[in-house]
């Protein structure tokens, strides 16, 4: 099992949202899961099987929620920064209920593979 320590440095600040700025791993093992698109009516749709995609893709690995060090969020839209912001708020304390929330960079990209996905969700674990 990796030794997983995600902090908050004083000299950092308090992060923007439901993230952390550092993750220090000591593993055997890493699993990079690619980026995550799920279909949807809307964006509180996509972002719901996203994240429910990378939790299939963790358990494959006989993973789960703990062992994520770090995500890359990429939307489409700076208008869904709120509603990404509101969905993580909502459901990251039932996935991380420790609080220890991953780095996350958010990048806001012209489009996605297919223009109907309006978030991506690239995921990093130790093992």
């Amino acid at each position: 099992m990796a030794d997983i320590r995600i902090y908050n440095p004083d000299t950092l600040g308090k992060p923007l949202g439901q993230y952390s700025h550092v993750t220090r791993v000591k593993a055997g093992e890493l699993l990079f899961i690619a980026g995550m698109l799920a279909p949807g009516d809307d964006f509180d749709a996509q972002c719901a099987g996203v994240f429910a995609q990378i939790g299939k893709a963790l358990e494959s690995a006989g993973a789960g929620w703990p062992n994520v060090v770090q995500f890359t969020t990429y939307l489409v839209h700076s208008q869904d920064i709120t509603k990404f912001m509101q969905y993580r708020l909502r459901e990251f304390p039932k996935m991380f209920p420790s609080e220890a929330y991953p780095p996350n960079t958010l990048l806001i990209v012209d489009r996605l593979v297919q223009e109907r996905f309006l978030v991506e969700v690239q995921t990093i674990a130790a093992l």
